[in-house]
């Protein structure tokens, strides 16, 4: 595999060029147009402007959750004790998000933990007050270590401090109605952080937990927010459909390997992290029916999208699925270059199809570690709406591979004409140029 040297893909990022906050209407930012090698500039509420009329707008309807949670060892002697930080990246136990966010009595995710040396032992406890002024304790306990994260089991019941027997019987009669199946996702609403990136150097504020979603968010399970998507309002979409583009969803969670910088000099011994997607299968046929149109609103709709061809050849080519509940299909990293790919996109799509009719599925659950980078053969997405990236970054790499390596014309033309960058920043419309 040839060579790929990151420190090629450097540019000068002065800290004052980072959004540290959005704008206060989303829509207003600035959007880069580049098309052809030729770039241009307008105002992101005019992107209908830059989409031809039979588009399929594709967009990522993840929904950021609050994955950071605040404890406290406490000494012998009940005084709060060394600060300890739980972030959940993504479920263990049950592994599908939607199960364990909904669980009531008790989840395993994979975690990062700040200050881990200082929790060697024990559970950890943090108390959450509930809308009815009951108050639960959310245990926290420290399992396996696996590089440099955790399988953290979290459970929750009682309080501790509300044992006296009055409490205890409001509790009960609670559970007996009903009225106390309390969620995981409603425990981290009630006590987690929203984690924004933290190359923002900043502390979550308050507006954060609305900025930081995209407006058709729905679907909990990402620890960063899909950024590109961050631009759209009502309004722009529903000038979209009034132009008469489409749009369609799928799901694919961010993980905190979003933000993993490349360290190693040559890119192709970088390990990508691995993220769950879910495409519905009406979604995949509308993609079918729009071949040569399909507009990919940031780069975890691209990743998804890209990743349909390599799962539909698997089922082409008649490859044992495994059974439903049990390890899902995958997309590994360097799968686009090992070999030639010869089947059409649409017999692939199709392929992911019929797999579906056969299963009795409605949407296609997968796993990709897929990596795009230059010398990647685009077979779905034609457009890409994305912000600006750091440098360095897979990411980056992957503008790179959509625009035929010409990612230079358009970072001086930002750089040179005071466009904001990363999460919070600007945002650009670019045209396939492979």
């Amino acid at each position: 595999m040839e060579e790929i040297l990151i420190e090629e893909y450097n540019y000068p990022l002065p800290d004052e060029r980072i959004a540290k906050y959005p704008l206060a209407e989303r829509d207003q930012s600035k959007l880069l147009v580049y098309r052809d090698g030729k770039v241009s500039e307008d105002c992101f509420c005019h992107v209908g402007e830059y989409l031809p009329a039979n588009s399929l707008l594709i967009y990522n309807n993840t929904r950021v959750i609050q994955a950071r949670l605040e404890f406290h060892k406490q000494s012998e002697d009940g005084a709060r004790g060394a600060r300890i930080e739980i972030f959940c990246l993504e479920p263990l136990e049950p592994h599908d998000y939607q199960l364990s966010l909904g669980a009531t009595e008790g989840c395993t995710w994979k975690c990062m933990i700040g200050n881990a040396k200082k929790w060697k032992t024990g559970a950890l406890s943090l108390p959450v007050q509930l809308p009815s002024g009951e108050e639960i304790t959310l245990f926290a306990e420290k399992g396996e270590q696996t590089g440099n994260t955790f399988a953290v089991h979290f459970s929750w019941n009682l309080s501790a401090k509300r044992s006296d027997s009055e409490a205890v019987q409001r509790y009960n009669a609670l559970i007996a109605k009903g009225d106390l199946n309390l969620s995981f996702a409603e425990i981290l609403d009630a006590v987690g952080e929203l984690p924004i990136p933290p190359y923002l150097n900043r502390k979550t504020e308050e507006s954060d937990k609305t900025t930081y979603q995209t407006v058709y968010s729905r679907i909990k399970g990402s620890v960063a927010a899909p950024t590109a998507g961050l631009h759209f309002t009502d309004n722009v979409l529903n000038g979209l459909r009034q132009k008469g583009i489409q749009t369609a969803e799928l799901t694919l969670h961010v993980g905190a390997g979003t933000f993993q910088p490349v360290k190693v000099a040559d890119a192709n011994q970088h390990t990508m992290h691995t993220e769950i997607i879910a495409v519905p299968r009406d979604t995949i046929e509308t993609i079918i029916a729009n071949l040569g149109h399909i507009v990919a609103v940031g780069t975890t709709s691209m990743r998804t999208l890209e990743s349909l061809y390599f799962l539909g050849e698997k089922l082409y080519a008649g490859c044992q699925m495994p059974d439903i509940g049990d390890t899902t299909l995958f997309v590994a990293q360097f799968a686009p270059y090992e070999r030639e790919h010869t089947l059409s996109t649409r017999e692939a799509l199709q392929a992911i199809v019929a797999y579906l009719d056969t299963t009795g599925q409605d949407v296609l659950h997968a796993e990709t570690q897929i990596i795009i980078k230059p010398g990647y053969i685009f077979r779905v997405v034609d457009q890409l709406i994305t912000n600006f990236h750091q440098p360095k970054s897979t990411l980056l790499l992957l503008v790179s591979a959509f625009v035929g390596g010409d990612w230079h014309t358009i970072y001086d033309y930002a750089l040179s004409h005071n466009f904001r960058f990363l999460s919070y920043g600007d945002s650009s419309i670019l045209t396939r140029n492979n």
